[in-house]
């Protein structure tokens, strides 16, 4: 494995500068005048600035950051494909409402995009967490997201690591937004940061408890390579191909060929991509098979924090059930996560609270 440096975080003392890397898009024609007029009335009318966001663990992390000051809604349903997903007309009239568009970028969500930059007011700025958070030379390409395909594998949230990073710059967008607010996001950010700390704490923990031949991974859908990069853990590839279709007899001959050359004792499919060919490959390979999630929080609940009474829907309680399914299939300790709370820490659920 090869080490790399995540870039280093803006101190919250930069708070309102402008970033080295820039996710916003050069802006659209003009607006009529009277058309920004009632644009800008429906904005000036809520109580609370309006930000968007796309899929449901970058809006659960933005929305512990906003907590009550602002109105977070994401516009990707949990367990869709987010890749391939087309915004519904509804969501262009919610956009036009937008103060600020958060999105992972490294060109996840393109089709959601382009629908925000024709539809966002003159002055709503666009900005892409992940294209942020790491330079071209650390992105990642495998078996989904091929080079020649000139899109680098985006799951970057999947590393607790990158997912703090996300929260630090949500921090800062809010604050340019809303600088009265500088203090309340600052303080839910230190909170929040410190239960990402935990999570990536005992994440090393759960790899340790893995036996070293065990620490491999076969998924359906490449989602956990940065993740896998940050703790040690080998990916031997995925099933699904760049084009998001089944695989090919052929294909599926050669996986099965790995798996037993490999010795990997699970492979890991998605709640968002069922496959009957994930389970054949299970079982002419002698594996066991389990679902992971990179963007499906468990069970029901709201992404936004200040709607949510789920304690365990949330992306810290992604991870802790990613963690307990892969130990438990790897031959580690799945009650390592045990110690880890998944709460929100704004919200119905919180359990620490930033005052206002």
């Amino acid at each position: 494995m090869k080490p790399f440096v995540v870039l280093p975080l803006l101190s919250l003392l930069l708070l309102g500068c402008n970033p080295t890397q820039t996710a916003t898009s050069p802006s659209s024609a003009p607006a009529s005048s009277s058309a920004q007029s009632s644009q800008s009335s429906d904005r000036q009318s809520q109580d609370k600035p309006i930000v968007i966001t796309t899929v449901a663990p970058l809006t659960n992390i933005v929305s512990n950051i906003a907590g009550d000051r602002a109105d977070v809604r994401g516009i990707v349903p949990e367990g869709t494909n987010s890749h391939t997903f087309e915004p519904r007309p509804s969501d262009g009239e919610l956009i036009k409402q937008a103060d600020l568009v958060i999105a992972n970028g490294l060109q996840l969500e393109v089709p959601t995009l382009e629908l925000a930059e024709a539809a966002k007011p003159k002055e709503t700025k666009i900005y892409e967490v992940g294209t942020n958070t790491i330079a071209q030379d650390q992105w990642i390409f495998d078996a989904s997201f091929p080079k020649a395909g000139g899109k680098p594998n985006p799951h970057l949230w999947v590393n607790p690591k990158y997912a703090a990073a996300y929260a630090q710059q949500a921090a800062e967008q809010l604050t340019a937004l809303d600088p009265a607010g500088a203090d309340y996001y600052a303080a839910n950010l230190k909170s929040y940061l410190q239960r990402l700390d935990q999570l990536d704490q005992v994440t090393r923990k759960v790899v340790a408890s893995i036996p070293p031949e065990n620490r491999k991974l076969l998924t359906y859908h490449d989602s956990w390579a940065y993740w896998a990069r940050e703790y040690g853990v080998y990916i031997i590839g995925a099933i699904q191909p760049s084009d998001f279709n089944e695989p090919s007899a052929q294909d599926v001959a050669k996986l099965i060929d790995q798996i037993r050359a490999t010795q990997v004792p699970a492979i890991f499919g998605s709640e968002v991509f069922p496959s009957k060919v994930e389970e054949q490959i299970a079982r002419e390979a002698n594996v066991k098979t389990d679902n992971t999630s990179d963007d499906d929080l468990p069970g029901e609940g709201s992404a936004n924090a200040m709607e949510n009474t789920n304690p365990e829907h949330t992306y810290i309680g992604m991870m802790v059930e990613n963690l307990r399914i892969l130990a438990k299939n790897l031959g580690g300790d799945p009650s390592l996560v045990d110690s880890l709370e998944t709460a929100n820490i704004v919200g119905p659920t919180a359990t620490a609270k930033a005052k206002p």
